[in-house]
């Protein structure tokens, strides 16, 4: 289907492919997506590129409800700096486009963070490689499965 279920598949991690109705007039993917499956949307993660000084690329996952504090994944990269990267980069490196970017099955394997909270969670949805579908799995399998370094990273 897309190349993060097929991660997940290869994997042999237990997950739920979820599919919606993308509106394409939409730029708010993960609040649609939580709206759209009525998820918690505390519980829907949201996939951002970020770009460590000096030139790192790196994954980061925060809830849609809040925003990436990026000098908290500074921090818990070990960087000076971090900026937001650009659209452009972001779907080079992962190989999927802005707004269906799963932290799985990118195309370049990226050091990957995920927000604290995370772990208060029975299950988590993230991105499954396409706008208009999430995927539902543990949180633990997420994090195993991404090599994640789970951090406080999002501010409300």
């Amino acid at each position: 289907m897309t190349p993060a279920v097929t991660a997940l598949e290869r994997l042999g991690l237990a997950f739920r492919v979820l599919e919606y109705e993308h509106d394409p007039r939409s730029e708010a993917y993960g609040s649609e997506a939580a709206e759209a499956l009525e998820l918690d949307p505390h519980a829907v993660f949201k996939t951002l590129l970020a770009r460590l000084e000096p030139d790192e690329l790196v994954v980061a996952l925060v809830p849609v409800t809040a925003s990436l504090d990026l000098k908290a994944l500074a921090r818990a990269a070990g960087a000076k700096r971090a900026a937001m990267a650009a659209p452009a980069d972001a779907e080079r490196a992962t190989g999927y486009v802005v707004g269906g970017i799963s932290p799985l099955g990118q195309r370049r394997t990226l050091r990957a963070f995920v927000d604290e909270t995370v772990t208060i969670l029975d299950q988590c949805y993230v991105s499954g490689g396409r706008r208009g579908l999430e995927l539902a799995l543990a949180p633990d399998d997420l994090v195993a499965a991404i090599s994640a370094n789970v951090s406080d990273l999002a501010t409300e």
